[in-house]
C-alpha cells in the first residue's frame, strides 16, 4: 500500500502541473529517457538505479517508470486537458486509473503544497554550456537546504517546459536534475532523446484494461487483500 500511494504521489508531482508557457518556446516531440539513481551514496546498494521514457506528440504526453517492487507503470496525460490516466497491471486485473475527477482537490492542495516548498529553492544561472548527448545544456546552480549543497541542473532552452514539468522555474526541458522525496535525494539524467513524431496508438488505453476512478481501484485492491487473507 505504501508503495502504491509513494507511486501516486510521484506521479502527480512529475510532468505537466501546469502549461503556461511562451509562445517562443516549442514544443517536444520524440522521446527522452533519464537514469535515475540515489544521490545518497549509503544508500546505492538498497536503492538501485531505475529509469524513466517519456514520450510526447505534442498533445499527450506517455510517461513509464520501472522500479522492482511494482514493475512497469505508465501514466498518459493530456496536456490541453484536465485529463490523466494510471495504467497498472495488477494480480486482480488491468486498470487505467482516471486521476481528474474526485482526485482535482488533492491536486490543487499538492500544488499549493509545491508551491510553498519551491520558496526553498534558489536558481542561479551558469556562466557557459555543457555538452550532453552531443547538444548544447543550460547550466543552473540550484540550493536547497534539503540538497545539503548547491546542485549543477542542465537543461534544453527553447523548449516549453509541458514535458517534462518537475521544476516550471526552469525555461526549457530539464536534463539533469535532482528530486527532494521524504526517503531520498534521486538525481536524474537523461541518457537517450530521439526527436520523431510517435505513433498515436502509442498514448492509448489498451482495450483490455479496464477504466476506473482512483477510489474504486482503492476498493479493488482492499477486496482483493481481503480475499487473499488480508495479505
Amino acid at each position: 500500500m505504501r508503495n502504491f500511494i509513494l507511486l501516486i504521489t510521484l506521479v502527480l508531482a512529475l510532468p505537466i502541473i501546469g502549461f503556461s508557457q511562451s509562445k517562443k518556446a516549442k514544443s517536444f516531440s520524440g522521446m527522452l529517457e533519464y537514469k535515475i539513481s540515489v544521490r545518497d551514496s549509503s544508500l546505492k546498494d538498497l536503492v538501485p538505479d531505475n529509469r524513466m521514457i517519456v514520450y510526447s506528440n505534442d498533445t499527450i504526453v506517455r510517461i513509464e517508470n520501472f522500479t522492482k517492487s511494482l514493475g512497469k507503470q505508465v501514466a498518459i496525460k493530456h496536456m490541453h486537458m484536465d485529463k490523466s490516466y494510471l495504467l497498472l497491471e495488477t494480480d486482480f486485473g488491468k486498470f487505467a486509473i482516471q486521476m481528474d475527477e474526485s482526485e482535482a482537490q488533492e491536486k490543487a492542495q499538492a500544488t499549493d503544497t509545491a508551491a510553498v516548498e519551491a520558496d526553498n529553492y534558489v536558481f542561479k544561472k551558469k556562466c557557459g554550456k555543457k555538452r550532453l548527448l552531443g547538444r548544447k545544456m543550460n547550466r543552473l546552480v540550484v540550493s536547497n537546504p534539503d540538497f545539503g549543497e548547491p546542485i549543477e541542473f542542465l537543461y534544453m532552452k527553447g523548449y516549453s517546459t509541458e514535458m517534462v514539468n518537475a521544476y516550471p522555474e526552469i525555461n526549457g526541458i530539464p536534463t539533469k536534475y535532482s528530486v527532494i522525496t521524504p526517503d531520498a535525494i534521486f538525481d536524474y539524467e537523461l541518457v537517450k532523446i530521439n526527436e520523431y513524431t510517435p505513433k498515436h496508438d502509442l498514448f492509448g488505453i489498451p482495450s483490455d484494461f479496464e477504466r476506473v476512478s482512483f477510489d474504486d481501484f482503492m476498493d479493488k485492491m482492499i477486496d482483493s487483500k481481503a480475499g487473499n487473507g488480508g495479505e
